[in-house]
């Protein structure tokens, strides 16, 4: 399969709210749409994700509702552990090679922009829970 034949059909505008309402699955990214090599990504989050890191690309995170926490590890040796709270409406990225764990103790809706490919649970993380789904992301069913 080519890369253009894998891309999600988008001849017609797509609702936010309608994607988010086509899935009811925790931590398992639906493609929306792709833009160049990317995909733009939605999911619904609750509890802890694992904690992860993406050697190569920078993850981009935008709430669409709720709140979401993302722990760091930053400093020299990526010791330094810190957290970044988002409400709704918020933008933050993690940089590439930034051990991360995104979290949600009430739920959030997220809207995702990375490489297309990428994996939910990066380039090395810890023991993945069974509540997390390790994916590429799934096509958008409406």
């Amino acid at each position: 399969m080519t890369k253009e034949a894998a891309r999600p059909a988008t001849t017609e505008p797509i609702l936010l709210t309608d994607a988010l309402g086509s899935f009811d699955a925790l931590w398992s990214p639906r493609i929306m749409a792709r833009v160049n090599d990317y995909d733009v990504r939605v999911a619904k989050v609750h509890g802890e994700h694992v904690w992860h890191v993406h050697e190569n690309t920078d993850e981009f995170f935008l709430v669409v509702d709720g709140a979401l926490d993302i722990d760091l590890r930053d400093g020299a040796t990526g010791q330094d552990e810190r957290t970044v709270t988002l409400a709704r409406g918020a933008v933050f990225v993690v940089p590439r090679s930034t051990w991360h764990r995104p979290r949600s103790a009430d739920g959030a809706s997220l809207l995702l922009f990375e490489p297309s490919g990428t994996s939910t649970v990066g380039d090395a993380h810890d023991p993945v829970p069974d509540h997390v789904d390790a994916t590429t992301g799934h096509a958008l069913t409406r």
